[in-house]
């Protein structure tokens, strides 16, 4: 079903550079979504936005896709700012001002001008299946029992949410896309794209991502995923509507994957071993001694107030289980892409270890033995996994002179 056009306009007219105001909009599945664990879901709402001006043709559409922690509104100035941000990325207060709580978290890159230029692209993003920001997800309603599902959500897989993206898109009247772009799990997000529905995408641009999550993000995934559900308040999963929520294990899981999605050297630039509040040791084990201690409580205590608990851990459980090798190539990463026919961009960070660019190589190495198009692009940064979020100016270049070719 063909969604009216005039459904499709972006947000009001800004001035250059912006997108302007955007407010999220909502669209439910008619049908069920079978699920790679066995399971049908139904009903499926998704939250989106959209950017830019669909072409008649409906041919200029690029698919944005967040990474764990984000959500539809990637670009523009919310109508109504959320209490807390999505702008992600390390030192994001300094960098956005007094507009941050407003922004989307991909704001430096979407818009008139921008890498993904809405003055020639239709820009559209959606909040990702199982997640808290409007698409339906662990915190959402089960028809079988009217309770929040809670952890009788079904697990699901990035395909999973790939599968939804195109059921959502179907009901714009959306058949092919231009492009599909996403850093971390939106480049994971962009692969299984291409591999699911080779003849319906023109190209891929994967930022900071990778084929199949090293052991070590396995790893560090998996202490946050235990440190939400050996909090008490946690509840087997079942703890909407009890008045308790398990506050505490999601913010030390996120100060474990904060740290992960930086480098040392930028913690050591931004803190070394600078003292929060003295200039000596006050000797104690229940307050932040260091500015970098103090900092981490900071991102837990705003993250827990925007993000459910349980989406944390049906998403992280998402991305590792993603591995191309094995669900496509019987554990042969050129055979899982042999089918792929979109154009690929490939960007990585010198210094971002949790998704390193090793991962990206092996990717365009394959593509390149199976005479795909690939381009592969290094930056040298220092800010660790968050670099995606942080070094659009230097992204921006690489991307546009991409879309470029496509025509």
């Amino acid at each position: 079903m063909a969604e009216p056009v005039s459904k499709l306009a972006a947000g009001s007219v800004g001035t250059v550079g912006t997108v302007g105001t955007v407010e999220t909009q909502y669209l439910d599945l008619p049908e069920p979504l079978r699920l790679d664990c066995g399971r049908e879901l139904h009903p499926i709402r998704v939250a989106y936005e959209t950017y830019g001006t669909l072409a008649p043709r409906r041919d200029n559409v690029i698919l944005v896709c967040h990474a764990l922690s984000g959500d539809a509104h990637a670009a523009g100035f919310a109508k109504t700012p959320p209490e807390e941000s999505t702008r992600d990325g390390f030192a994001a207060e300094d960098r956005d001002g007094v507009a941050r709580k407003g922004l989307g978290w991909w704001d430096g890159m979407i818009g008139p001008g921008k890498a993904f230029d809405t003055d020639r692209f239709f820009v559209v993003s959606t909040n990702l299946l199982g997640g808290c920001r409007g698409t339906t997800g662990p915190w959402s309603t089960d028809p079988a029992t009217g309770r929040p599902y809670g952890t009788d959500f079904p697990v699901i897989t990035v395909a999973d949410m790939v599968r939804t993206e195109r059921a959502f898109l179907n009901e714009l009247g959306i058949e092919r896309l231009a492009a599909v772009a996403g850093g971390s799990l939106g480049g994971m997000q962009a692969f299984e794209w291409a591999i699911l529905f080779p003849d319906q995408v023109d190209a891929v641009v994967a930022i900071a991502s990778t084929h199949a999550l090293q052991p070590q993000g396995v790893a560090w995934n998996s202490i946050a995923r235990d440190a939400i559900m050996r909090d008490p308040a946690w509840q087997g999963g079942h703890y909407h509507g009890t008045g308790r929520a398990p506050e505490a294990g999601l913010g030390v899981a996120r100060m474990v994957g904060h740290v992960t999605y930086l480098s040392a050297l930028a913690l050591g630039d931004k803190f070394g071993r600078r003292l929060q509040f003295a200039d000596d040791i006050r000797y104690t084990i229940t307050e932040p001694e260091f500015e970098v201690e103090s900092y981490l409580r900071h991102q837990a205590d705003s993250f827990v107030k925007r993000f459910d608990a349980n989406t944390y851990l049906y998403t992280s459980r998402a991305l590792t289980y993603f591995d191309l090798a094995r669900q496509y190539g019987h554990g042969s990463l050129a055979r899982a892409l042999e089918g792929v026919s979109a154009r690929t961009l490939l960007i990585a960070f010198s210094s971002d270890w949790l998704y390193p660019p090793s991962g990206s190589g092996e990717i365009a190495d394959a593509l390149r033995a199976l005479g795909k198009q690939v381009e592969f692009q290094v930056i040298e940064a220092p800010y660790g996994h968050d670099c995606f979020l942080l070094e659009e100016a230097r992204q921006t270049p690489i991307i546009r002179q991409f879309l470029k070719r496509l025509a």
